[in-house]
């Protein structure tokens, strides 16, 4: 998969060398300064501030000569930066999907798939107020990958965001929103239209009935 400019910046970075060298394997500070040929105390200062960011970790202690080293690996949030190949099977598996499964089979088939991700989040009912499932399904778009928000117009609530978590599919195979819409609408419990923008970079925008109908 290609990354973007960002991403390359980064790694060719001394931190994203870092990062790099330890999703291999933990490592000390001596041993990334050995092999970056940087001082320990540069090393540290990197190590700081990835740290502050989130990306990496102490792991543990090994023992040296005269002290203890402490040995670094990457957070969990560190491996998303890594390219994943999820996104090439995805649409792969659509493509060839959409060459044997009828049209409307094949959206029954995602929005089963959009249900069947609703049910392994946390039980809740319709005796919760509409906010209250509004932000389980925000929850549960943020697990997909997503940034979703709950906001309330007038008496219309709706359920936006600026990062779809199904972007590098929905480009090729927009059905797939209907995944999505499926699984907002199957946490809220209510009637739900998908009105997502598939123009350029996907946004998602799904518009919650009052009906509770699902």
């Amino acid at each position: 998969m290609k990354t973007t400019k960002m991403d390359e910046r980064f790694f060719n970075s001394t931190r994203g060398r870092i990062v790099t060298m330890l999703r291999g394997a933990a490592c000390t500070v001596e041993e990334l300064a050995r092999s970056l040929e940087l001082t320990d105390n540069a090393v540290r200062a990197h190590l700081a501030t990835l740290e502050r960011d989130g990306m990496v970790k102490q792991k543990g202690v090994r023992r040296g000569f005269r002290k203890p080293h402490y040995t670094y690996t990457l957070s969990h949030e560190a491996e998303a930066l890594f390219p994943k190949a999820y996104d090439v099977l995805l649409n792969q598996l659509l493509a060839v999907l959409k060459a044997r499964v009828p049209r409307k089979r094949l959206d029954e088939i995602l929005r089963e798939v959009g249900r069947s991700l609703a049910a392994l989040q946390a039980p809740g009912g319709k005796r919760e107020g509409i906010e209250s499932r509004a932000k389980k399904a925000v929850q549960a778009l943020a697990q997909l990958g997503g940034k979703a928000s709950a906001e309330r117009e007038g008496d219309e609530w709706f359920i936006r965001s600026e990062s779809c978590p199904l972007a590098a599919a929905v480009s090729e195979h927009p059905e797939v929103c209907g995944l999505a819409e499926a699984l907002v609408a199957q946490i809220i419990g209510s009637s739900v239209r998908e009105q997502c923008d598939r123009e350029g970079r996907p946004k998602c925008r799904f518009a919650i009935g009052t009906r509770d109908d699902v």
